[in-house]
């Protein structure tokens, strides 16, 4: 059978939890000579508008019962949205039932999530499950041929759009993309209680899980130009890109959200003011100080090359004097809980700077998922929320480590955190001195944060790298001491590292030979 395109609109079922534009919708219906069912406390708020309304209960014969549980669910509403007008069979039917044609159906379901996120008990959750809402939903979105549905208060302009254009009718293009975008929501609707219930019930990894998520913005590409891409949002409450205020610049690309991403989640690490500019989801350069502008001097201070176009993440509101710094670098996006009045307006005399503003900080130790796509599934794990504190530490060589080297391997065990594996950090004065990010070999990170070190030195006109008299840490143990030796030839004076080597003493002792410090942590923290 061939689908209509144009569908005349003479009856509306609406049930709405969210009354957002619900009377401007009410009276336009009414307008076009629309007959509108609804229940509950939309019918009430359209009576009280003075639109013209059947109540479900009244259309049905049946009142609403069971608190509400049970209004919808009748033959004479399913009947009149599921029926296709160009069947014999469902048209005789209808006539002999007495079942009147329902061509739009306007719900949106009750607020689960909402809910959930505000803590509520259990029983409460429970009776925030719509039942009725999303059999309305999948009925009318099924019979798509001829009629509309609409759960979200956004397509309400469009729909009276659509409307005005073709004489009260809707097209079938229209009512196809309504429909598809209803199956998408119950889908989430259904994913968000069934991660709610296997919380509840102890199931890390349930049998099955939906991974949903809302569109915030589609990108112009990719990772690349022939890439497409699109920023999805998942109604995770953590501070962050998908929480941000954007205040000015270009559109963020894929990558400037994956770095922004990477830096603030970085920057959040830290109790004192910090800053941390990352360059393709790398740190090149971390500090921590007294306040912002002695921060972000010594984090650029590290690979002030590298810094170029990177990511800036503060971890305080930011001030005047640490935006005119930042204004001095070309850099992609600054990211920050808040900033005040001057530092917006100095910000804003770099117009293609993305400035965002998430209110808030990440909590670090907040459990959370992870997910990666892999050719016909995806992994999952738990976020790497683990915290190595000093209590946690085991001191293997014969030196432990002065207090000041203490303070100094917890910060760039930090850091290491979220550097690409292999993960080399060298740290002094809790400031990034050097980084070796993603090598194939932990030698070659060695290597090449102690190389980055000597150069940044070199431009900077110092008489010695900032690897001398630093500390090294390594975000997993070292296989061989080649690694740690290179990083006491670049003049590390302590090590922290997971342990758990076959080689540990061997390493322990290459660290002893040069007076070294070394603690263990036992955590690692890989980061592909």
């Amino acid at each position: 059978m061939t689908s209509p395109d144009l569908v005349p609109l003479r009856r509306a079922l609406i049930s709405v939890s969210d009354k957002t534009g619900l009377i401007e919708l009410g009276q336009a219906l009414a307008a076009r000579g629309v007959h509108i069912l609804s229940t509950g406390g939309s019918a009430q708020r359209l009576a009280e508008a003075g639109v013209p309304v059947t109540e479900v209960g009244d259309h049905t014969g049946f009142p609403e019962m069971m608190d509400g549980r049970v209004k919808t669910l009748h033959p004479r509403i399913h009947g009149g949205i599921l029926a296709r007008r160009d069947d014999e069979g469902h048209v005789a039917a209808m006539n002999a039932h007495d079942i009147p044609g329902i061509d739009l159906v306007v719900v949106n379901l009750y607020p689960f999530e909402a809910t959930v996120a505000k803590g509520a008990d259990f029983e409460t959750c429970i009776e925030n499950i719509d039942i009725g809402g999303p059999s309305l939903i999948r009925g009318a979105a099924k019979n798509h041929d001829f009629v509309a549905v609409v759960t979200d208060p956004s397509d309400y302009a469009p729909l009276l759009a659509e409307l005005a254009a073709h004489d009260g009718q809707t097209t079938l293009d229209l009512r196809r993309r309504l429909a598809a975008k209803a199956y998408a929501r119950t889908g989430a609707y259904d994913a968000a209680i069934g991660a709610w219930f296997a919380n509840r019930l102890g199931q890390t990894w349930p049998e099955s899980v939906t991974v949903s998520g809302t569109l915030r913005q589609t990108l112009r590409y990719g990772e690349n130009p022939h890439q497409t891409a699109a920023f999805y949002v998942t109604g995770e409450r953590r501070p962050g890109i998908a929480t941000a205020t954007q205040l000015q610049g270009k559109e963020l690309s894929y990558n400037n959200l994956n770095d922004t991403d990477a830096a603030f989640e970085l920057v959040a690490e830290f109790e004192r003011p910090a800053i941390a500019i990352i360059k393709h989801a790398n740190p090149c350069g971390v500090a921590e100080g007294d306040d912002l502008p002695g921060a972000y001097a010594r984090a650029l201070a590290c690979d002030p090359v590298s810094a170029f176009g990177g990511i800036i993440a503060a971890n305080r509101t930011l001030d005047a004097v640490t935006a005119e710094a930042i204004s001095r670098l070309f850099a992609e996006v600054v990211i920050a809980p808040d900033a005040d009045e001057a530092a917006r307006a100095v910000l804003a005399s770099k117009k293609n700077l993305r400035v965002l503003l998430t209110g808030d900080l990440p909590n670090p130790a907040q459990a959370g998922t992870l997910i990666k796509t892999v050719a016909g599934g995806f992994l999952a794990q738990s976020r790497d929320d683990g915290r190595v504190l000093p209590t946690d530490l085991k001191v293997v060589t014969k030196r432990g480590p002065t207090p000041k080297e203490l303070a100094d391997l917890l910060f760039a065990f930090r850091v290491g955190k979220h550097v690409k594996s292999n993960a080399i950090v060298y740290a002094k004065d809790l400031a990034t001195v050097g980084i070796g990010a993603g090598q194939m070999s932990r030698v070659d990170s060695s290597r090449i944060a102690a190389i980055k070190s000597r150069e940044a030195a070199q431009a900077a006109g110092l008489s010695e790298p900032g690897t001398k008299g630093s500390v090294v840490a390594s975000d997993a143990f070292f296989p061989f001491a080649d690694g740690l030796i290179a990083a006491a030839e670049a003049g590390v004076t302590a090590v922290i590292q997971p342990g758990g080597s076959m080689r540990d003493q061997e390493v322990i002792d290459a660290a002893d030979e040069r007076g070294l410090a070394m603690v263990f942590t036992g955590m690692r923290h890989f980061r592909h």
